[in-house]
């Protein structure tokens, strides 16, 4: 009788590919990375079961949570085939927070699920970062996260990430879309490259396509390397917006995501209202260019894939449009009026 099965004893979890003390020493690395972005309402440390956040002393009179939970997409393949891991955070609380403030809300905490093939804690250390990078730029705070290893489903470098955000604004001041009117402008805030969206249709263009290299010009001229402008971090817009929302008021709010402008704006259209975007009241930064040269991709495909360089949309009423162009701008970002609220009917966006 073969007694090799009964013989052989003494494996351990890491043998099956979980190390639970690189865990260990991946949340010893974060620890700082988390504190630093505690806000005073933080309760407690990392490290227990649960994050725990005060809210009995936050201003709202009658508040409301806001939550929103979104990832990064096939962008953590870049990052991976780049080995750069310390800016991919940055994108995945830009994704979260700047889905809150469309409602107006600003974003108190945050947190993150990262699953690993094999727990690098060098890996971890950069991604988790990012993420504070990202919460500090917010001004929420980080207050839990997940390390999974997940051994025989994932290669051993490679990760993904998940974020969690949990918001407030006051009830009575909650941006829902119904006051949009007719005669009502859109502003256009500038976003630089790809943000988390559209990686799929990028990868497959540059790299199955092109051919091109990671360290190759991202088009012919360029000054920047494919992988910089691939790797670039989304803007996080959301405490421009919140000043703006303060300081001159705004009727609707899109995060221009996947789905481009068509795809998200007209989530927060009245179904009888309509927006008209005029695209050449701003230039399409040179990445989305070069792509939809590369591939021969149509401009409807391109505006409903990619963002083509504005990464949230503020619907104004028109006479509220310079005072919001002065506080996007006074806030470091360039900002457009790209269109206007038409009255035809549909609650649908039509690209011009």
């Amino acid at each position: 009788m073969d007694t090799s099965e009964t013989q052989d004893t003494g494996h351990t979890y890491k043998d099956a590919g979980v190390d639970i003390s690189a865990g260990e020493e991946a949340v010893r690395r974060i620890k700082g990375l988390v504190q630093s972005t505690y806000r005073k309402e933080v309760v407690g440390d990392i490290g227990g079961f649960g994050g725990l956040f005060d809210i009995s002393n936050l201003p709202q009179e009658k508040p409301v949570l806001v939550s929103s939970t979104d990832g990064v997409g096939t962008k953590a393949l870049v990052a991976n085939m780049a080995d750069k891991y310390d800016t991919i955070g940055i994108d995945l609380v830009a994704m979260c927070v700047d889905d809150l403030v469309c409602i107006g809300a600003a974003p108190l905490f945050f947190l993150d699920y990262m699953s690993v093939g094999s727990l690098d804690p060098e890996q971890a250390h950069a991604l988790v970062k990012g993420i504070s990078n990202g919460c500090l730029e917010a001004r929420c705070s980080l207050i839990g996260g997940e390390m999974a290893e997940h051994p025989g489903t994932m290669e051993a470098n490679a990760f993904d990430l998940v974020g969690f955000t949990v918001g407030v604004v006051e009830a009575s001041k909650m941006i829902t879309g119904e006051n949009v009117q007719v005669g009502d402008k859109l502003i256009g805030i500038h976003s630089p490259g790809l943000r988390s969206n559209g990686y799929s249709l990028a990868r497959k263009l540059f790299f199955d396509i092109a051919q091109r290299s990671l360290d190759s010009p991202a088009w012919q001229g360029s000054e920047s390397s494919l992988v910089e402008e691939l790797l670039l971090p989304s803007v996080i817009y959301t405490p421009t917006v919140l000043e703006t929302i303060e300081e001159v008021g705004v009727n609707a709010i899109a995060h221009i995501t996947g789905g481009g402008i068509p795809g998200n704006l007209n989530r927060v259209l009245p179904s009888h209202l309509d927006a008209v975007v005029d695209r050449s009241t701003w230039e399409s930064p040179m990445i989305f260019q070069e792509l939809q040269r590369i591939g021969n991709v149509t401009q409807p495909e391109m505006d409903n894939v990619f963002n083509m360089g504005v990464g949230m949309v503020l619907v104004v009423s028109a006479d509220k449009v310079s005072p919001a162009l002065d506080s996007i701008v006074s806030n470091g970002h360039k900002a457009f009026e790209i269109g206007e609220v038409m009255d035809s009917g549909t609650g649908s966006v039509r690209m011009e």
